[in-house]
């Protein structure tokens, strides 16, 4: 199965379905489910802006699952403030070059995180790995 790595807190907001749109700067062809790893990294300025506690996190683990269904992309910044309540970044990213919205839905927790190393854009991961965690929801 597919898996994409995202710093935290936003792997967290997307695997509880509250983050139904993933900034990327490249564009994906790819749709369907796939795993949601929190990264080894902690996005602390983000946690401080949602007032989360960075030191709760879980990382370097595979979090969750999600469905993605498609990818809009973003040709100027009123688009992309328009969405801020669904990717949750600061108004400054777009101009960094994240014009790609990864649109999800149908994200799960996994019951226990799963130890796994991350990696750059989506990567793949055995399903046997999942044997002994079945999602919530």
């Amino acid at each position: 199965m597919k898996c994409l790595s995202l710093k935290q807190p936003f792997a967290d907001l997307l695997a509880h379905g509250e983050k139904t749109i993933e900034l990327r700067k490249w564009y994906t062809s790819f749709r369907g489910e796939f795993l949601i790893h929190a990264s080894k990294k902690i996005d602390k300025e983000s946690c401080e802006r949602f007032d989360m506690n960075s030191k709760k996190f879980t990382i370097g683990t595979i979090i969750g699952s999600a469905f993605l269904y498609g990818v809009k992309e973003y040709n100027n910044q009123q688009e992309f403030e328009k969405d801020r309540h669904k990717h949750f970044s600061v108004v400054t990213k777009y101009f960094e070059g994240y014009r790609y919205g990864f649109l999800v839905r149908n994200a799960k927790m996994l019951k226990k995180p799963i130890p796994y190393p991350g990696k750059l854009k989506f990567f793949q991961v055995n399903d046997t790995i999942l044997n002994n965690n079945i999602l919530n929801k």
